[in-house]
C-alpha cells in the first residue's frame, strides 16, 4: 500500500512548535483571526459549479429587467439548463448555436453565463449586439441590473462612479478579466482585444459587413482563436430569411438538437410542432396539442411536467464535433408566458398578410421565411389587366404616390393609388424626355406635382409624395428636391439586402451642391431596402384573385392586390417583372440572396419600388383604422352616411366643416 511521506519532508520554514501557537507573535493584534480566516478561505478552491447551478445559487433578477423578479430558477425554463451548462469550463464544447423564438429566456441565460464568468472563471469576454446603440441599451437594461442585484458580482466590479473605475457603459473590468460590449457595425469594437468568451446576440440582425471590413461573425470569432480549446462562443438569434439567416446556417452545420418532451398520456417522446396544435375554428381558447404517438389531446396545463421531463436529442451529426446546435419554438414557452391560445390568436391574425406570417414564423416558431422571388409571367399579367376610365383613380384608391427613375436621357414616373391593406392601382405612366441636364425636364416634373387626377367619387387627387432615385446625377436630384420641399418630395437611395430592421430608414442629411456652392445638410435622403419591396411586389402579384362569380357574391380582392389598367403596354409589363431572386455563393462559401435582371430594362419595377417607399414614408404601413376612414370620408361618403354634425355627405361632396382644398389634396397631400 502506498504510504504518504510528505510529513517526513524537510520544511522551508519553522514548524508550529518552533514558532509557538501565536506564530511567533505575528498574530498578536486585533483582527488577526479575521485575516487568517480570509486567508484560509482564499486557499479553498471555488465550488465546481456549472453555469445553471451558479445561476440558481447566485443570480437575482431585477424588477427593472425582468417580468418575474427575484431569484433565478432554471426549473422555470428547463430547456435552458443544458445550453447553459455547455458553456461551463468543464464541458468540451467550444461553440453553442441557439436558433430560437422570441421570449424563451435565451438572453437571460446568456447573462447568467456573463455572471458566471465574472465570478467563477474570469477571463476576457466580448458581448456583441447588432449595433453599438443596442449594446449601450443592453448594458443599461440588462448588464447593470445583473451586477447590481448579485452581491458576488457587485463585489468584483467596481462602482461606475468610483474614481478610475473600470466600469463604463461598454466596459466592465473585474479581477482576472474584462467584459467588452460592442456592436456588430463597429469593426474597431470587434477587433479591440482577444477574448476567451464571445456572446453573439441576435446575429441575424447584424449588418453584412462591419465598417466594410468583413463579416461581423468572422471578425468576432477570430478574437477567440488564441485560446484554442478553452474558448467558448455562444451564438443566439431569432432567424430571418432562408439563404440569408446566419443562425440557420450555423444551426444546419451543427448536430441540430431538438427538445423532446414526454406525452402525459402515453409517455411517447416528441418535439413540439405547430401543425399538431389543433383548435376549433374561431375559438383559440380550445387549443390543444395532439400527441404523435397516441393522438390524445394534451391540455396546456401539462406543459410544466412535460418540460421537466424533457431532454435535448441530436438529430444529425455535426460537421464540427466541438459545435452543438439547439432549436426551440415558442410552443415550449412556460406557463404564464406565451400560451398556446395566444399563439393561435397570432396565427389567425396573421392570415392574409405575408409580412405578418413571416413575423410569426420567425418570432413564434423560430423558423426562417422562404422568399419566393420567381418573376411572374408578364403574359399572365397582360391577361389580368383591368378596365376602368383612363386617367381616373378607382374607388378603392385613397391617396397617390409616385416613383421617379432618373435616366441619362429621360425621367420615368409611375403614379400609383393606394387603398386599405396596401391594395394598389397603376394610375399613370409618364415619360419626361431629356435627362437631368435639361432644365425643361425638371420643369415638367415640377408640373406633375401640381397636376391632379380625377377620382371615381368626384374628387381630384394630387400626388401626396413622390420618391425620386438619386443613383444617377444625385446633385441635380438634391437641388430639385430642395426647391420643391421635402414635405412632398423624398430623394431615395436603394440598398440591397433583407436583414434590415426597417425597409426604409432615414432621413439623413447629406450635403448638396447648388450653383457650384456646397450646402451643408442640404438634402434629406431616405435609404430604401429595394430587395424587400421587390419581394413584396412579386408576392402581391401572385395573390389569388376572386372570380367574377365570387365578386358578384360580394367577395373582395385580398389585401395587397395589384391592379393594372388595360392601357398598359407589353414593354412596361416586361420591365415590371424584369428581375428574379437567386441564391449565390460568396467567395467564402456563404449563401446570399441577390436580385438579378432577366432583361436589360427594369424601370417599371424600380418606379414601383420608389412609389411603395413613398407610401411607407407617408405612413401608410402604420396608419390606424381611423386614418383610413378619414381618407374615405374626405373622398365622399355614401349618401346615407352623416358627418359629426348630422349633415348628409354625398359622393363627390366635400365633408362638412372641411375646406375643399384640404379635401382635394394640396402640395404635400394630407400628410
Amino acid at each position: 500500500m502506498y504510504a504518504p511521506t510528505s510529513t517526513n519532508s524537510p520544511r522551508s520554514g519553522p514548524t508550529s512548535d518552533e514558532r509557538g501557537d501565536d506564530l511567533g507573535g505575528l498574530t498578536d493584534f486585533d483582527g488577526a483571526g479575521e485575516i487568517l480566516r480570509a486567508w484560509g478561505n482564499g486557499l479553498r478552491p471555488d465550488p465546481d459549479l456549472t453555469v445553471s447551478e451558479w445561476a440558481d445559487r447566485h443570480r437575482m433578477l431585477s424588477g427593472r429587467a425582468s417580468a418575474e423578479p427575484g431569484r433565478y430558477r432554471t426549473v422555470r425554463t428547463p430547456y435552458m439548463r443544458e445550453i447553459m451548462d455547455r458553456l461551463s469550463p468543464g464541458d468540451p464544447t467550444q461553440r453553442v448555436v441557439f436558433m430560437k423564438a422570441a421570449q424563451v429566456g435565451a438572453t437571460e441565460a446568456g447573462n447568467n453565463w456573463i455572471g458566471f464568468a465574472i465570478h467563477q472563471a474570469p477571463g476576457p469576454m466580448l458581448a456583441v449586439q447588432p449595433t453599438v446603440e443596442l449594446a449601450k441599451r443592453n448594458s443599461r437594461q440588462r448588464i447593470d441590473p445583473l451586477i447590481d442585484e448579485s452581491p458576488e458580482l457587485r463585489d468584483r466590479v467596481k462602482p461606475a462612479r468610483s474614481r478610475d473605475a473600470g466600469n463604463t457603459m461598454l466596459s466592465k473590468e473585474f479581477a482576472g478579466g474584462i467584459l467588452i460590449m460592442t456592436g456588430a457595425n463597429s469593426a474597431v469594437g470587434l477587433r479591440s482585444t482577444p477574448a476567451r468568451y464571445i456572446f453573439l446576440d441576435e446575429v441575424d440582425a447584424y449588418p453584412a459587413s462591419a465598417d466594410e471590413e468583413g463579416d461581423p461573425l468572422t471578425l468576432a470569432e477570430a478574437r477567440s482563436l488564441t485560446f484554442a480549446h478553452r474558448r467558448k462562443v455562444l451564438l443566439v438569434s431569432t432567424p430571418t430569411i432562408r439563404g440569408l439567416s446566419r443562425i440557420e446556417r450555423e444551426y444546419d452545420a451543427s448536430d441540430q438538437r431538438r427538445f423532446f418532451v414526454p406525452c402525459p398520456h402515453c409517455g411517447a417522446m416528441q418535439w413540439l410542432k405547430f401543425d399538431r396544435l389543433r383548435w376549433q375554428k374561431g375559438r383559440p381558447e380550445t387549443a390543444e396539442y395532439h400527441c404523435e404517438g397516441c393522438e390524445t389531446p394534451i391540455a396546456e396545463h401539462h406543459k410544466t411536467a412535460m418540460l421537466e421531463g424533457g431532454e435535448w436529442r441530436p438529430t444529425t451529426t455535426a460537421a464540427d464535433p466541438t459545435t452543438v446546435g439547439y432549436h426551440l419554438s415558442a410552443l415550449y414557452s412556460p406557463i404564464g408566458w406565451l400560451s398556446w391560445e395566444r399563439i393561435v390568436r397570432a396565427w389567425d391574425a396573421a392570415q392574409g398578410s405575408d409580412e405578418a406570417i413571416k413575423a410569426f414564423r420567425n418570432t413564434i416558431l423560430g423558423e426562417t421565411w422562404v422568399e419566393t422571388g420567381e418573376a411572374p409571367d408578364w403574359q399572365r399579367l397582360y391577361d389580368r389587366r383591368e378596365r376602368w376610365t383612363s386617367g381616373t383613380v378607382p374607388a378603392g384608391g385613397l391617396f397617390l404616390t409616385a416613383g421617379a427613375d432618373v435616366q441619362k436621357d429621360r425621367i420615368e414616373v409611375d403614379v400609383w393609388a393606394w387603398g386599405r391593406g396596401l391594395e394598389s392601382w397603376l394610375v399613370d405612366h409618364v415619360v419626361i424626355e431629356g435627362g437631368p441636364d435639361r432644365h425643361d425636364a425638371w420643369s415638367e416634373l415640377t408640373a406633375l406635382l401640381d397636376r391632379s387626377w380625377p377620382h371615381e367619387r368626384g374628387a381630384h387627387l394630387r400626388i401626396a409624395r413622390l420618391a425620386i432615385d438619386t443613383g444617377y446625377e444625385a446633385p441635380a436630384v438634391y437641388s430639385w428636391s430642395r426647391a420643391q420641399g421635402f414635405a412632398q418630395v423624398s430623394p431615395v437611395k436603394g440598398v440591397e439586402g433583407f436583414n434590415r430592421a426597417s425597409p426604409v430608414a432615414g432621413p439623413t442629411f447629406v450635403d448638396a451642391t447648388e450653383g457650384g456652392k456646397r450646402l451643408r445638410r442640404g438634402a434629406r435622403l431616405w435609404t430604401v431596402a429595394v430587395s424587400t419591396f421587390k419581394a413584396e411586389t412579386y408576392r402581391f402579384l401572385r395573390l389569388a384573385r376572386p372570380t367574377e362569380e365570387d365578386m358578384a357574391d360580394g367577395a373582395a380582392f385580398p389585401p395587397g392586390s395589384v391592379h393594372l389598367p388595360h392601357w398598359v403596354e407589353n414593354e412596361w409589363l416586361k420591365q415590371f417583372v424584369a428581375e428574379q431572386l437567386v441564391t449565390v455563393r460568396t467567395k467564402r462559401g456563404f449563401a446570399r440572396l441577390e436580385w438579378q435582371k432577366l432583361r436589360e430594362r427594369n424601370e417599371a419595377l424600380d418606379c414601383r419600388v420608389y412609389a411603395r417607399a413613398a407610401a411607407w414614408i407617408a405612413g401608410a404601413d402604420r396608419w390606424p383604422d381611423e386614418k383610413w376612414r378619414d381618407l374615405e370620408d374626405q373622398l365622399g361618403a355614401a349618401p346615407t352616411d352623416t358627418d359629426s354634425a348630422g349633415q348628409i355627405n354625398r359622393p363627390g361632396q366635400a365633408p362638412q366643416g372641411k375646406r375643399r382644398s384640404d379635401w382635394l389634396g394640396r402640395r404635400g397631400g394630407w400628410f
